[in-house]
C-alpha cells in the first residue's frame, strides 16, 4: 500500500475514534474561484461590523500562507443536532449549537489529539488546527473535500445528515490521498430563502451577513436597528430558521458528544425566566457556553429588543 493511501486511512480512522462524524481531505492550494466572490461580498459590506472578515484576505484564500509548505487540508465535521429542544415553544430561543459546552474548546482538544496522533504515528510533520477562529474558509474546504455542498443558505449540507455540524480543519505539510467535491442537491428548492424573516439570503448562495439574525444577536455591538423590530421570531442568540426549514435536515440525527448535551436548566427556561434573567443566573447557566460571547449585557439587549413582540 502506498504511503499516501496508508496515511490517509490512518488519519480517517483516528478521526472516527476521536468522535468526528466525517473526514475529507483536499489539496492545499489557492482558492481561485473564491477570490472574486469574497472580494465582491466584502465590497458590498455584507460583513457589516465583522471587520475581521477583511483581515488576512490572502491567507483566507491560500492555506499555504498559514502553514508554510502545506500540502493537505483535512476537513472534519462534528454533529451538534440535539436530542432535546427548548421545552417551551413560546420562549425566547437560542441556536442549537449553543445548547452545550462551547464547541471551540471541545473541538480544539480533539484536533490537537489528532495532530499528535499524526506526528507520533506517521512522523514529524508541521501543521495547525483551526476551529472557526482564523482566516480559513471552512465551508469551502469541506465542500472541496466531498463532505457536502454549500446550500442556498450558505451552510454546508451533508446528504446523509443535513447541516447541523461544526466544521474544523487540520492543515498539514503531508501529501495525502484527496477526495473530490460532490454535486449540489438543492435543486429548485428555496425554502430557506422564503423563510428568512430579515431577507438576509439576498440571492441563492449569497447571504448578507449584516442582515442575519445571528449577526444582530451575536456580532453587532451597537443597538439593533429599529427596522428589524418584530422580525426576530423570539431568537435572542443566533437563529436556526434557514436550517430548520431545509428538507435535508429531516435526516439529522442526535449527536453523541457528551459535552454538547444541553443544560437542563437552559432547556426549561420560560419566557418569564428569560425576562427575569440575572447576571448570577447567566453566569451559572452559560458558564461553559458559546452564549458567553454576547456577555450578560448583550443578551439582555437582545431580550429587550424581542420582548415587545
Amino acid at each position: 500500500m502506498a504511503p499516501t493511501v496508508r496515511h490517509t486511512q490512518l488519519i480517517k480512522s483516528q478521526s472516527k475514534r476521536l468522535g468526528f462524524d466525517y473526514c475529507g481531505i483536499s489539496r492545499a492550494e489557492f482558492l481561485e474561484d473564491e477570490a472574486p466572490r469574497l472580494e465582491n461580498w466584502l465590497n458590498k459590506n455584507m460583513h457589516g461590523q465583522m471587520s475581521y472578515m477583511q483581515n488576512y484576505f490572502d491567507k483566507r484564500l491560500d492555506p499555504r500562507l498559514l502553514v508554510p509548505g502545506a500540502k493537505s487540508v483535512i476537513s472534519l465535521l462534528l454533529n451538534y443536532y440535539p436530542t432535546d429542544n427548548q421545552a417551551d415553544n413560546a420562549t425566547f430561543k437560542i441556536s442549537k449549537y449553543a445548547y452545550g459546552k462551547d464547541y471551540h474548546f471541545v473541538i480544539k482538544e480533539k484536533l490537537n489529539q489528532l495532530l499528535q496522533f499524526i506526528k507520533s504515528t506517521i512522523g514529524e510533520i508541521d501543521g495547525r488546527v483551526f476551529v472557526d477562529s482564523a482566516p480559513v474558509m471552512d465551508k469551502v474546504w469541506a465542500k472541496k473535500s466531498g463532505l457536502g455542498w454549500i446550500g442556498k443558505n450558505s451552510n454546508l449540507i451533508n446528504k446523509n445528515n443535513g447541516s447541523f455540524y461544526f466544521i474544523a480543519e487540520l492543515i498539514i505539510d503531508l501529501e495525502l490521498e484527496y477526495d473530490g467535491a460532490i454535486k449540489d442537491y438543492c435543486g429548485t428548492c428555496t425554502r430557506c430563502m422564503d423563510a428568512c424573516p430579515t431577507d438576509a439570503i439576498v440571492a441563492p448562495y449569497v447571504v448578507d451577513g449584516s442582515k442575519c439574525i445571528s449577526y444582530f444577536t451575536i456580532e453587532l455591538k451597537d443597538n439593533i436597528p429599529a427596522e428589524v423590530k418584530g422580525k426576530f421570531d423570539n431568537w435572542i442568540f443566533g437563529c436556526d430558521i434557514c436550517q430548520d426549514v431545509c428538507p435535508w435536515n429531516r435526516f439529522s440525527k442526535p449527536h453523541n458528544e457528551p459535552h454538547f448535551r444541553a443544560d437542563k436548566e437552559l432547556l426549561g427556561m420560560t419566557q418569564n425566566n428569560w425576562l427575569d434573567l440575572t447576571a448570577e443566573t447567566f453566569k451559572r447557566v452559560f458558564k461553559d457556553s458559546a452564549v458567553k460571547r454576547t456577555k450578560f449585557k448583550g443578551l439582555k439587549r437582545n431580550i429587550d429588543f424581542v420582548k415587545n413582540l
